[in-house]
């Protein structure tokens, strides 16, 4: 692990002192939905019929992000860039995510924002969906659970952890906590179809697909009721398992949309939400905690012609007529596609205090962003080579109507493919989405496409040929920014 010091718990004035000056140290809540797409939030999606009570609070207590883009359209590379604030492909994974048996992908000597708040004097805790590789015993066919992890969240940065393997559709179907399994009885679940989609593998005993998100929550609530009584603030990182595969919403909420198990299982996120803000607000620590929740990229679910039967009619269709529901909004293409509905993703954050509430930014951000921008809220130094492509966002936390100037942003699609965004220009490096929309194309394949997203959010029209100096500047500036890697 490397080596960061403790440091006192310090007395902050953050945000340049005008936000939370003679505040005590906030704690830090960072929520990352599983698969949740734009415009199933009715803040960005006014015309969604899903109740979304916890995000409309959060858009009326907090700040809403409106142009918010994860590193990657995928689970694992979007994970990797949160956490150590650099690209994933700058490591060995250079497109698609791991399974449940992957090696890890951090390396214990990287600075992630676990090591660097725990050393800023911060408990550290994750519960949910981990997704970046684990010291397992054994494969699928030999699985160990007798034997600690001999790679978890706790080699990184986590003083502690309750966390499952990958996304919740892959084997095996174990809790860890800190380090080790809560049982080593294991039974054999089946492969099933969408929407409850599963592969097969070992589940132990005490995992209950379908009690699965529950059951995180409540152990993200067990850290929360901890905080007040501590010495020291808590970050808590809680990586949700939903609205990801399998769609399985527990039974308060299946069938109350009467949109399919997929908008149940928003309800359900949603949900999920609200008990994370009620139990901080019960603690008595929700004015001293700064809150964001956000997605590791867009929904899986495509949108449909309207003569085509959806989701509503048939729970075995991955996709909704506009008229019926809008995943992922106006935004073309869908989950790890380079078009703009893989990456651009909801994003809210609550300052303690409820500061800037009600505001609405529409500046570029990225969750690659966030080492940097909890750094320089919170007053501490990253160490030498730590969060290579972070930038801070505190400008537009202290004024959303500041102007967009983020130096480029990286995109990455789960085939492989490269965008780059600076201010309203998008670059797309290759020939097609890069994901799961049809004409898939390939990296680096020519025609590379530009687009104007003020005029044309939808990626309709490559404007290349008419904007010759911006597409070179663009490209030159992705070429150098992606270097050897």
């Amino acid at each position: 692990m490397i080596p960061v010091p403790r440091m006192p718990v310090l007395i902050a004035a953050i945000f340049f002192g005008s936000l939370l000056r003679g505040a005590e140290q906030p704690h830090v809540v960072l929520i990352l939905a599983d698969d949740l797409g734009y415009g199933d939030v009715q803040p960005l999606n006014p015309r969604s019929t899903i109740p979304t009570p916890a995000f409309n609070r959060l858009a009326k207590e907090g700040m809403t992000f409106t142009d918010a883009h994860t590193p990657s359209a995928v689970c694992t590379p979007t994970r990797y860039g949160l956490l150590t604030g650099r690209y994933c492909w700058r490591t060995r994974l250079k497109r698609g995510v791991q399974n449940g048996y992957g090696p890890p992908l951090i390396d214990e000597d990287r600075a992630t924002l676990s090591t660097v708040m725990r050393g800023a004097g911060y408990r550290t805790a994750i519960v949910g969906k981990w997704h970046l590789g684990l010291g397992l015993h054994g494969d699928q066919n030999n699985l160990d659970l007798s034997k600690p992890l001999s790679h978890h969240p706790g080699s990184v940065g986590f003083d502690h952890s309750f966390i499952i393997p990958a996304s919740l559709d892959f084997p095996p179907y174990v809790y860890f906590k800190n380090g080790m399994a809560t049982t080593t009885e294991t039974v054999n679940q089946t492969a099933v179809k969408f929407p409850a989609f599963t592969r097969d593998g070992p589940r132990a005993v005490d995992f209950d697909l379908r009690g699965c998100l529950d059951r995180l929550t409540d152990e993200a609530v067990d850290v929360i009721s901890q905080m007040k009584e501590r010495n020291e603030p808590t970050f808590l990182y809680f990586p949700l398992t939903a609205p990801h595969k399998p769609v399985l919403p527990n039974k308060k909420f299946a069938g109350s949309t009467k949109l399919g198990p997929y908008c149940d299982f928003i309800r359900q996120v949603d949900a999920t939400v609200g008990r994370v803000i009620g139990a901080l607000e019960s603690e008595g620590v929700l004015d001293n905690t700064m809150l964001i929740v956000t997605s590791d990229n867009g929904s899986f679910m495509y949108r449909l012609d309207e003569s085509e039967k959806d989701h509503v009619g048939d729970a075995t269709i991955q996709g909704y007529r506009a008229s019926q529901h809008t995943a992922n909004g106006k935004l073309r293409g869908t989950k790890a596609d380079i078009w703009e509905a893989g990456h651009r993703v909801p994003f809210f954050v609550r300052l303690p205090g409820g500061k800037r509430a009600g505001r609405r930014a529409s500046q570029v951000v990225g969750l690659v962003d966030m080492m940097a921008t909890l750094a320089q809220c919170l007053e501490f130094e990253l160490p030498p080579g730590a969060g290579e492509d972070s930038i801070s966002f505190v400008p537009v936390l202290e004024d959303p109507s500041g102007a967009d100037d983020r130096p480029p942003l990286i995109c990455h699609s789960g085939g492989g493919m490269f965008a780059i965004r600076d201010s309203n220009w998008k670059l797309v490096a290759g020939n097609g989405s890069g994901g799961r929309e049809v004409p898939k194309g390939k990296p680096f394949e020519q025609p590379w496409m530009l687009f104007d997203l003020e005029n044309d959010p939808g990626e309709k029209t490559n404007v290349a040929d008419q904007h010759r100096e911006v597409f070179a500047r663009l490209k030159d500036t992705l070429l150098k920014m992606k270097g050897d890697d």
